[in-house]
Order: structure tokens, then C-alpha cells, then sequence
């Protein structure tokens, strides 16, 4: 797996993906979003992965848009051009969209400022860490534009309607703080440091419990978002009719009946 814009490291079956765009503070344009795309839909489908912390290697975790380069394009033909870019630019959705649609949990572990675009893509992890000296914005109602890479859809399902729309139509920055009341984190640490830290031992104990029923939760919490009560636990229970001949419900069985900790595989 090699990248140009991420680190990617794989060690006790927890994956740490770094975006390493460190000259532009990690500003979102095609190539950096090709990375994340490209390296954490390969971690999807990689077994011995099972779970992923989304990681910045800069002085912050994420400038937003790269305005300079969608600004600098020249346009000689401006239906044509708007209809190729829009399917260059596919990455940009795409680095949002494959987060929420991968298999494994992925955690979103925040320093410094998470701009825009940032926030669209933690907003698409299933959970979200930040050091104390984080801080949040929803910035597109600010430089004129709506945010169109999910966050608008996603964020409300996170920390209800009234907070959403405060920050979108806003365009403040939220701090550490404001935004753990709010629920869009679920814990602030003191520096960098602790937060790895912290995101490693919550990453460790959902790697300890069983691959296929973790992705299985994470597939079934998708999936009930916009469905039925009734809809939602019929297809809890598709998913156990699948899990109840998987070997890791039979080493449950057997290790608490020899008293031990389980040994789980993924099969």
C-alpha cells in the first residue's frame, strides 16, 4: 500500500491511516482524496484489518477545500468542462462516502483545526476523537457555498437538527468542548499523544471482539438509519442467520465454557 498523500500502518489488526499532505494542511483536492479512497477501500477488504483510525500527520487535521486548485482551472468550455470535472472530481465524495461504506469501524482521531471538508469526512466515520485544542467549522456558508460532500445529510443524524443548522448557518468554529456537548466527539484528550493513545485502546477492544459480528453491526446501523423499526431488526436477524455457523460464535461458546478469553478469527 503505497501512497503519496497517506501513511498507511497495519499492527495488531488496527489500522492507522495518515493523511500526509503536511505542506497544504492537509487541504482536500483530487490526488489527497484518491489516497484516502484508494488506501481505506483497500483496508475494507483486507481480513487481518479490523478497525482503522483516520489520522493527520500536519499541524492540524484538516484545512477543508483546496480552493486553490478548484479556482486555478480554466475553462474553455464550460458545459463540457463542468461535466469532466465532475467526473474527475469523483474522489472528493468518494473519500466520504467509502469511509461510511467500510466494512471495518473507522475512527476519526482530530488535532487542531477540522475545516469544512474535514468535517464532512470525520462526519462519515463511525466515531470521532479531538484533542482539547480542537476545533470545528462548517465554514461553506462563510465563503458563499453549501456544503455538498455529505455533512449536511450526515451531521443532523449526530448531534440533532438545532446543532447542525447552528453550524451551518454559522460558519463559526466550534471548540473541543462545545462540540462534546454536542455529541460530535466522544472524548477530548489533552495533546496528540493521549489521543492516539486513547484511539488505540478503544481501536484494541473493538479488534478483541468478533470481526464478522463488528462489520455486521456497523452494516445493520447503516442500513437502519432510514428504515422502519421493523425493517431494521429483520435485517439484524439476516444477519445472525448468516453469524450463527461462523466459528468465532462457536470459540464464544467454548471459551466461556472453559473460562477463558476468546480467540476470534473472522470466519
Amino acid at each position: 500500500m503505497d501512497y503519496k498523500y497517506v501513511e498507511v500502518a497495519i499492527e495488531d489488526h488496527i489500522a492507522t491511516v495518515a493523511m500526509n499532505r503536511t505542506d497544504s494542511m492537509n487541504a482536500l483536492n483530487v490526488p489527497l482524496t484518491a489516497d484516502i479512497t484508494e488506501s481505506v477501500r483497500e483496508l475494507s477488504n483486507n481480513n487481518e484489518v479490523r478497525v482503522i483510525v483516520l489520522k493527520s500527520n500536519a499541524k492540524i487535521f484538516c484545512a477543508g477545500l483546496d480552493l486553490k486548485a478548484f479556482a486555478g482551472r480554466e475553462m474553455k468550455n464550460p458545459v463540457r468542462d463542468i461535466i469532466d470535472m465532475q467526473f474527475e472530481d469523483h474522489y472528493i465524495l468518494d473519500c466520504c462516502n467509502v469511509l461510511e461504506e467500510c466494512r471495518k469501524p473507522v475512527i476519526a482521531a482530530i488535532h487542531g483545526k477540522c475545516i469544512g471538508g474535514g468535517l464532512d469526512m470525520v462526519c462519515a466515520c463511525d466515531i470521532r476523537l479531538c484533542t482539547e485544542d480542537a476545533s470545528f467549522s462548517l465554514r461553506e456558508a462563510g465563503i458563499g457555498l453549501v456544503a455538498d460532500m455529505g455533512v449536511l445529510q450526515r451531521i443532523p443524524l449526530i448531534i440533532g437538527q438545532g446543532f447542525a443548522r447552528e453550524m451551518a448557518y454559522t460558519a463559526r468554529y466550534y471548540t473541543a468542548r462545545e462540540v462534546e456537548r454536542m455529541g460530535l466527539v466522544n472524548g477530548v484528550f489533552a495533546d496528540q499523544a493521549s489521543l492516539m493513545e486513547g484511539a488505540k485502546k478503544l481501536a484494541a477492544e473493538i479488534a478483541a471482539n468478533a470481526p464478522l459480528a463488528v462489520e455486521g453491526s456497523k452494516d445493520v446501523l447503516n442500513y437502519s438509519r432510514n428504515k422502519s423499526m421493523g425493517d431494521g431488526i429483520a435485517y439484524a436477524i439476516q444477519k445472525n442467520h448468516l453469524l450463527f455457523g461462523s466459528d468465532d460464535l462457536k470459540e464464544s461458546m467454548l471459551s466461556f465454557a472453559e473460562r477463558r478469553k476468546p480467540q476470534f478469527k473472522g470466519c
